[in-house]
C-alpha cells in the first residue's frame, strides 16, 4: 500500500464499509471498537475536506463578484 493521502471518495467509501460492518451487528467488541475509531478519524477527515471546500468555494464566489454571499 502506498502512502498516497485518499481521494474524499476513497475515505467515504470506506466510511460507508466501516458503518455497514458495525451495523451487521456480526463483528467482535474489540474489532467493532476499533472500526468505530477508524470511522471517526474518517468522518472528521471528510467533514474537515468540506469545510475547505465550502470555504473556496465562498471566496470564489465573492471574487467573482456575480454571486451573492454564501450562507451556508
Amino acid at each position: 500500500m502506498s502512502n498516497k493521502k485518499k481521494t474524499f471518495e476513497e475515505n467515504l467509501k470506506q466510511l460507508e464499509e466501516i458503518v455497514q460492518k458495525l451495523e451487521s451487528g456480526d463483528v467482535p467488541l474489540e474489532e467493532a471498537l476499533t472500526e468505530f475509531q477508524k470511522g471517526m478519524v474518517l468522518s472528521k477527515d471528510l467533514q474537515k475536506t468540506l469545510s475547505k471546500a465550502e470555504e473556496t468555494l465562498v471566496k470564489v464566489m465573492q471574487e467573482d463578484g456575480t454571486e451573492a454571499e454564501f450562507n451556508g
